[in-house]
């Protein structure tokens, strides 16, 4: 698997200078440095996966659906086991702590998740009695943004000084932080460039489901399991793992895309990965080796797409670090995978995921609420629900009712004949 150097993720900015009351001689300023504390990356990595009681949620995710359970991801810390076989009435179970977790997937009661890089495997067979976790070290990606600890706080520093440190070997548990007096002109040879805390921030922000022992998980899913093979993207490639030995995976090829991709979604044996510049589609006939078919391009945005049919929908979220294009929907032709077109475009607030289920397609708008709409028209969405003054992030359209996550809480609706109404809510706080 390939690596990500420290150098591809810096920036290159101009120094600024910290204040205080002993005021620098000319020439000079007071640098604030930040040198990180250490700890050995195997029992890290070992401490980091845990079964517990209920605890409270600190910063909702994904979600993901497995026979009566569902999934929710705390982002970047594992995820919350909710018992579900009540969908009025759901009851949060256990806490499989997961840290540098942000996807999963399950097959035949195993389930697959990326932890700091490595894929591991959890038997879920039994679901109070969760064994020992098996981890695939570096078999996702391993790089930098793998070894810091998902509760470091990153202290405001004008420089992080990772001279001595080995991400291979070790991983960033705090940092030391001290003010040193230097020379501007030495400050900018010596450390012309670092991470930035916005850099860091934006780390931590990628469907129908193959069979009956395969879960469920929304268009934000950047993990995709189809038959024997697990599809889990990262920025510019899809991993693939043979699973049809469910305990023993097998990595197979990484398939570099032409873009930044960030979720992943199939229809039979296409894929189609959304990505910040576009829609990418990808044929896995011959399943271990993902073939390119084509694109479609549009401005930078983050963007997730679901499939139905002969046409794909794509919501583009634009503004901050998604992008400056408009936001909104895209309803894109795949008659001809070969030469995907834009067949509509309809504007939205500030959209998040999407799901459909027969001609009604789900929307979820963020701070505009859920909106529900009858896509048996493309070209006129007429509106049948619009559920406001909630925050929503993504959704999964289920066989009987629909889920939805968003700012903690889930949700969960019901299908009538035109609508849906709300079944139940649960807060995970």
């Amino acid at each position: 698997m390939k690596k990500i150097t420290m150098g591809l993720l810096c920036l290159a900015i101009f120094a600024f200078t910290s204040c205080n009351d002993d005021e620098a001689p000319e020439g000079y300023a007071d640098y604030v440095i930040a040198t990180p504390l250490k700890a050995d990356l195997v029992t890290f990595k070992a401490e980091a996966v845990d079964v517990t009681e209920p605890i409270p949620i600190s910063d909702s995710g994904k979600i993901y659906a497995y026979k009566d359970y569902i999934f929710v991801n705390d982002v970047g810390r594992g995820f919350h086991v909710l018992d579900n076989s009540d969908p009025a009435a759901p009851s949060n179970i256990a806490f499989i702590k997961m840290e540098g977790n942000f996807d999963i997937s399950i097959k035949s009661d195993r389930l697959y998740a990326d932890s700091y890089g490595d894929l591991v495997i959890l038997d879920i067979s039994d679901i109070n009695n969760i064994g020992n976790a098996k981890r695939i070290e570096n078999a996702i990606y391993q790089d930098f943004w793998c070894t810091v600890g998902t509760d470091v706080e990153w202290p405001q520093a004008d420089y992080y000084d990772y001279a001595d440190f080995d991400y291979t070997r070790e991983a960033i548990i705090g940092w030391e932080v001290e003010t040193r007096r230097m020379l501007v002109s030495e400050f900018n040879e010596k450390y012309g460039g670092y991470y930035a805390l916005e850099d860091v921030a934006s780390f931590n922000e990628a469907a129908v489901p193959t069979s009956s022992d395969t879960g469920q998980g929304g268009s934000l899913a950047r993990f995709k399991i189809v038959g024997d093979y697990l599809y889990a993207i990262e920025s510019f490639s899809i991993n693939v793992f043979d699973i049809s030995n469910l305990d023993e995976p097998k990595i197979l090829d990484e398939v570099y895309t032409n873009g930044v991709i960030e979720t992943i979604f199939n229809q039979g044996d296409i894929l189609f990965l959304g990505g910040t510049q576009g829609m990418y589609i990808y044929d896995i006939t011959s399943p271990e080796t993902p073939s390119y078919v084509s694109e479609f391009v549009h401005g930078t945005a983050c963007d997730p797409v679901v499939v139905d049919g002969n046409f794909a929908y794509v919501t583009l979220r634009g503004g901050n670090a998604c992008g400056g294009i408009e936001s909104g929907l895209y309803i894109i032709d795949v008659t001809n995978l070969a030469d995907p077109k834009l067949r509509k475009f309809y504007g939205l607030k500030e959209p998040y995921g999407l799901g459909i289920k027969d001609e009604k397609l789900f929307i979820c708008d963020g701070s505009a609420g859920l909106k529900v709409y009858d896509k048996s028209d493309v070209d006129n969405l007429r509106l049948l629900n619009h559920f406001e003054n909630i925050i929503t992030y993504d959704v999964i359209p289920l066989q009987n009712s629909l889920l939805m996550i968003g700012d903690n809480v889930l949700y969960q609706y019901e299908y009538l004949e035109d609508q849906i109404q709300l079944l139940s809510t649960f807060d995970l706080n």
